[in-house]
């Protein structure tokens, strides 16, 4: 019993070693640490990202024009959206799988391709149910950048950077959002057969996104492994390291297990968390504010520039806080706000309450970047943390349909007005509750080292990685063979 109290006493989280501490100095100082090069993948998952975020919310923003055009209720128009995270967990599968064997590159230049294919065609369908089938396909395919996108950013910078910049890197989903709600600011996208313009613009940025990655190199880091491999002597061909790769997978899963359910019960919670804040909100403030539909996204704006404050700041300040405690603080801050999120009724009190909450949302998102990456099996940094997030995704699929029909369901007694505002705080309040349960009980390696590990298609790796290991590739989980009971060992 005494040893089960103190290993639960070392897991809670605490600060980092001091020495990592140090690290964490100013963040303008970090930025100059990163080369032309590294900087340049940096952008190039930010700008993948940032599409992601672009052909998602182009659904929420245009849920009432849709439902108008199609001739649905809004919860009807919200189970595009529920596809669209259902099926992410596919294409993170499969895109993360084929990133971590064939390289960070042109996985990931496909999957921005096939976006803006589909995205351009979304502008062309004339029925509710080609508009279902074609985000189901577009959920499928949005499930590929973040994991690609991360490991490409955040394996080829200096170790003391990946805070930072892992808000910076999550901050484009916001930034994307912002980007896609200023176009529809524009009256012609406004009005009721306008939504196409959203599809359209997506497409151009996929295509941009795509054509900036493609005049880049392979990752460094990626680049350094095959060149080691070929320098080890040991002669392979590519069918034998297909199947040393598939074979890795199996033993990550078989001995990683609990981690993964650890990582999909996290991004669950981060994800009601967050979808339960943004799906339905501007259909929260126009039909139980009463706001117009410019309003509405003029607070949009104002939100998601807090939440890009919040990712910047989350990232950075867990450095010197560690990953785990930051996120807790971010997630109570967001608790406190949310009366001002639902009792003004003015544009400005809204405004406020939309900054302040996406404020503590987005702080703590920013972290689950450098969080899942560090927490991962080394081998399958684009893979692992890209199937829990998009999981994760799968299993807040629902969040939209449940505020839309709940919403629709618990009217204001005194207007008579739908209570989306109401339903989303709890589902985010009680999502919050859950997060802070989790960071308590799970999992920290601060700083870790993951860049040193080898790919799991290597053969041998153990002739130019650690000549102390016997040959059974047990570098590759390193850091993960342990049931690490320290908070943070790095």
């Amino acid at each position: 019993m005494a040893y089960t109290f103190q290993t639960f006493v070392q897991n809670l989280p605490w600060l980092p070693p001091k020495h990592e501490r140090r690290k964490a100095t100013n963040p303008f100082k970090l930025m100059t640490m990163l080369t032309p090069l590294q900087w340049c993948f940096f952008l190039a998952g930010w700008f993948a990202w940032i599409i992601d975020a672009i052909d998602f919310f182009a659904v929420s923003l245009a849920s009432t024009r849709l439902a108008t055009y199609f001739h649905k209720t809004a919860a009807d128009v919200s189970l595009a959206i529920t596809l669209t995270l259902l099926l992410r967990g596919v294409g993170a599968l499969i895109f993360g799988l084929l990133s971590d064997r064939y390289g960070r590159k042109w996985p990931l230049i496909a999957n921005l391709l096939l976006l803006a294919i589909v995205s351009l065609g979304t502008g062309f369908i004339k029925t509710f149910k080609q508009f279902l089938g074609v985000r189901a396909l577009f959920g499928c395919l949005m499930g590929g950048p973040w994991g690609m996108a991360v490991s490409l950013a955040l394996e080829n910078m200096p170790v003391e950077c990946r805070g930072l910049f892992s808000g910076l890197i999550q901050l484009g989903y916001p930034t994307g959002y912002l980007v896609i709600a200023c176009i529809n600011l524009n009256k012609h996208v406004a009005a009721v057969t306008g939504w196409r313009n959203l599809f359209y613009a997506g497409a151009a940025f996929s295509t941009f996104a795509a054509v900036f990655r493609l005049v880049l190199p392979e990752s460094t880091w990626f680049a350094e492994q095959k060149r080691l491999q070929k320098a080890s002597g040991v002669e392979t061909t590519e069918s034998r390291k297909n199947t040393l790769f598939l074979r890795e997978v199996g033993r990550m899963a078989r001995r990683h297990w609990v981690r993964c359910v650890y990582g999909i019960l996290f991004m669950s919670a981060f994800n009601f968390y967050s979808h339960g804040s943004q799906d339905l909100y501007p259909t929260y403030l126009q039909k139980s504010k009463g706001l117009s539909a410019h309003q509405s996204t003029v607070i949009t704006i104002i939100s998601n520039v807090g939440s890009i404050c919040g990712c910047f700041l989350g990232g950075w300040i867990s450095q010197f806080l560690g990953r785990r405690l930051t996120m807790i603080a971010f997630a109570l801050f967001m608790g406190c706000m949310i009366p001002l999120w639902l009792i003004p009724d003015t544009f400005s009190g809204l405004a406020a309450g939309g900054f302040f909450v996406q404020f503590g949302v987005q702080g703590a998102y920013g972290i689950v970047p450098v969080y899942l990456s560090e927490i991962s099996p080394p081998a399958f940094r684009a893979m692992w943390p890209g199937v829990a997030y998009q999981v994760g995704n799968m299993v807040a699929s629902a969040s939209a349909q449940i505020e839309a029909t709940a919403g629709e369901r618990l009217k204001d007694p005194k207007t008579g007005l739908p209570e989306y505002g109401r339903v989303s705080a709890i589902l985010i309040g009680a999502a919050a509750g859950v997060l802070i349960l989790l960071c308590l009980f799970g999992l920290e390696q601060h700083s870790s080292h993951y860049e040193e590990e080898a790919p799991a298609f290597a053969v041998g790796p153990e002739k130019y990685f650690d000549d102390t290991h016997d040959g059974d590739h047990k570098h590759e989980t390193v850091h993960m063979e342990e049931a690490t009971p320290r908070a943070h060992r790095v």
